[in-house]
């Protein structure tokens, strides 16, 4: 059974769906894997090291003869109208955002397996791109305020005077939440952290930072470990009892999100105006609609204060601007997930397996994922 494995088509994506490690594992596992060259040069895996793990390099990747493609980004449609019939493939597909690619795999009879659909249970750790993702994100979100920042994180005792440490408020516990804020803790920051969830405050001290406790009256926990959205009263009255903890940051790093809903909406321009200049805020979510108004994806956003002014740092593609890393943990997500499928050699889906079943997105013409099939059909309603 042949794997394929590609140059990720999407502009900036420096990501790729496997490494010479997990293409090494397919080939353990009695799999024929097909690499196209130069797939791993912008996450720093050279063709070489495929070739040592076993694959077949080639110029171009015959979609049409593939088996399985694993895959960074969601397909495009020219893809998965190349895709046979009863073609497997496993990567991301942003289910609630692609519809129409997800129709198309279903149309097009493609078995298809989608990351972000894998169950937050224990026995599947070892596949949940989403957590393996979000922590290379969180990382980075800190390094990306501090090269922005124009003074140190950490405290500094000199003969000239005492530095004091900076100030960062992370919005979000999440993966990439407590990972920013372990990354500002080992950097020398004083970190506060505030997220919505009742299950946040000791994840948060655990990572060294402070728990900021708001009087909501209200509890946001959703299944999976995420949150679901505020009523609109109490959003309200969220964003105007984070108000002095936003005025009082340094730096603010914001994660929060919902799945498949736009980004909850936490810091307003006119919080950000109440800031002091050169405070920094890095946007993680500005792809789903941006925590803060006013982040743009991939661009920085200077708001004008008095003496200054404030910087937003819309994210766009985090998890691939650390592709080696990121593309090291993505890789072993799905080769860890092809090999819970894996009998005797080919790629057999058993829709008995919970994960099996929670991860599948299309099987034989049809949208499996209830959610997303409702969402289909609410559209097709609606013309």
């Amino acid at each position: 059974m042949k794997i394929a494995i590609r140059r990720e088509p999407i502009e900036g994506e420096r990501r790729v769906a496997a490494t010479p490690a997990a293409v090494a594992q397919y080939v353990a596992a009695g799999y024929a894997v097909t690499v196209q060259k130069g797939a791993g040069i912008a996450a720093g895996y050279p063709d070489a090291a495929y070739a040592e793990a076993g694959a077949e390099l080639a110029a171009s990747i015959p979609l049409s003869k593939v088996d399985v493609l694993a895959h960074v980004r969601p397909l495009d449609r020219e893809t998965i109208g190349t895709l046979p019939k009863g073609a497997i493939t496993v990567g991301f597909a942003s289910p609630a955002s692609e519809l129409d690619g997800v129709q198309a795999l279903a149309d097009r009879g493609v078995t298809a397996f989608s990351l972000e659909l894998i169950p937050r249970i224990s026995r599947a750790q070892s596949m949940d791109a989403l957590t393996s993702q979000a922590l290379v994100a969180g990382y980075r979100c800190v390094l990306e305020a501090s090269m922005r920042f124009p003074r140190f994180l950490p405290l500094f005792m000199t003969a000239a005077g005492t530095i004091p440490p900076a100030r960062v408020l992370v919005l979000g516990a999440g993966v990439a939440g407590l990972q920013a804020i372990a990354t500002a803790k080992r950097l020398g920051a004083k970190v506060s952290a505030y997220d919505v969830r009742s299950a946040s405050a000791d994840e948060v001290q655990s990572m060294g930072g402070t728990f900021i406790h708001l009087d909501l009256d209200a509890a946001a926990d959703a299944a999976g470990g995420y949150a679901k959205e505020l009523a609109a009263d109490r959003a309200d009255r969220q964003r105007e009892l984070l108000a002095p903890y936003v005025a009082d940051a340094d730096i603010i790093i914001t994660t929060a999100a919902i799945p498949g809903r736009p980004a909850p909406r936490l810091v307003t321009a006119s919080m950000v105006k109440g800031m002091a200049a050169g405070s920094i805020i890095v946007d993680l979510a500005a792809e789903t609609g941006g925590n803060v108004e006013g982040a743009t994806p991939g661009e920085d956003v200077q708001v004008p204060v008095d003496g200054g002014h404030v910087t937003i740092v819309g994210m766009k593609d985090a998890a691939s601007t650390m592709p080696y890393d990121a593309s090291r943990l993505l890789g072993q997500n799905i080769a860890n997930l092809v090999a819970l499928m894996t009998r005797d050699g080919a790629l057999v889906p058993d829709f008995d397996d919970e994960v099996v079943a929670g991860a599948c997105l299309t099987h034989e013409g049809a949208v499996r994922h209830e959610p997303t099939a409702a969402a289909l059909a609410d559209r097709k309603g609606g013309k």
